[in-house]
């Protein structure tokens, strides 16, 4: 299976070279040979796939001179790609019909589509496995943070270091999966955290891959391993003695669409906010 990935990359790439384009950003349409990746060639109008040649097939035609924009632009692949791959989409060379790739505005990443000789281009139905990534990410209700410490209830010493951490869940740490599913495209997203990155309240910050490691009395006065903090001074001017920070994790998100051989990542964060109030020894003599 994982051969038969590679192989779809590899021969995507390969169809997919960058080529010499027109666009006067006004129209699209479809150019033998251009990038999936950038609209190109502008066009008025034209035929829609035919004969299974290997000429690129119009923009959907409007009605009169004054036709839109279409939303997508769609770009045969030459050459197609070998008949195992999984672009096909179920169908095989025998069927009338080609494999193109499709830019939308506003998404990003490689798409592709079969679609029938003599079939609108419009018509075929154009999955962004992303925004059906989004929609699973959605579906897990991230949080931010569970913070452990600083304990609101607590009492921090100016010079003392300040473990920070959090209690780990599904919904706060991860890792955690969804799958969602659109035009018969399913896609599954596991999310889970990365960093967190903690605002201290005295302006700093300290960023930290992870939760973070509990104390326990037997650390004594060390530093935590991987997330801590000294304060060198009081939150003595500060509303109630405390300072207010907040500690805003970053979810990494990947996903998977198996239907369409695409895969990718994107992030997102999510906040939480705390008080910690600092002060200094007193000393009696």
């Amino acid at each position: 299976m994982l051969r038969r990935a590679a192989a779809a990359a590899v021969a995507l790439a390969a169809v997919l070279v960058p080529a010499a384009h027109a666009d006067d950003g006004r129209s699209g349409g479809i150019c033998k040979g251009a990038t999936m990746f950038v609209k190109v060639c502008a066009s008025e109008g034209g035929s829609t796939p035919a004969g299974g040649g290997s000429g690129a097939a119009a923009a959907p035609a409007g009605t009169g001179s004054e036709s839109s924009e279409p939303s997508c632009t769609y770009t045969r692949l030459d050459p197609q790609p070998p008949p195992e791959n999984a672009y096909w989409k179920g169908h095989d060379r025998s069927e009338k019909g080609a494999v193109y790739g499709v830019h939308c505005p506003g998404q990003q990443g490689a798409r592709t589509v079969w679609i029938a000789d003599g079939q609108a281009p419009d018509a075929a139905p154009v999955i962004d496995p992303e925004a059906v990534a989004r929609r699973a990410a959605a579906s897990m209700k991230l949080t931010g943070p569970a913070v452990a410490s600083p304990r609101a209830a607590g009492t921090y010493v100016v010079g003392m270091p300040m473990w920070m951490w959090a209690t780990p869940s599904p919904n706060t740490t991860g890792p955690i999966s969804a799958s969602a599913t659109a035009g018969g495209v399913t896609v599954t997203a596991t999310a889970k955290v990365t960093t967190v990155r903690w605002a201290m309240g005295d302006g700093t910050t300290v960023t930290c891959n992870g939760p973070g490691t509990p104390y326990t009395p037997d650390r004594g006065k060390s530093m935590s391993p991987d997330c801590g903090h000294l304060y060198e001074r009081t939150a003595h001017d500060k509303p109630g003695g405390h300072f207010r920070g907040t500690a805003t994790a970053t979810w990494t998100i990947t996903w998977t669409a198996p239907a369409l051989g695409d895969e990718g990542t994107f992030t997102e964060t999510r906040q939480t906010a705390w008080t910690a109030r600092v002060g200094e020894v007193q000393v009696v003599n």
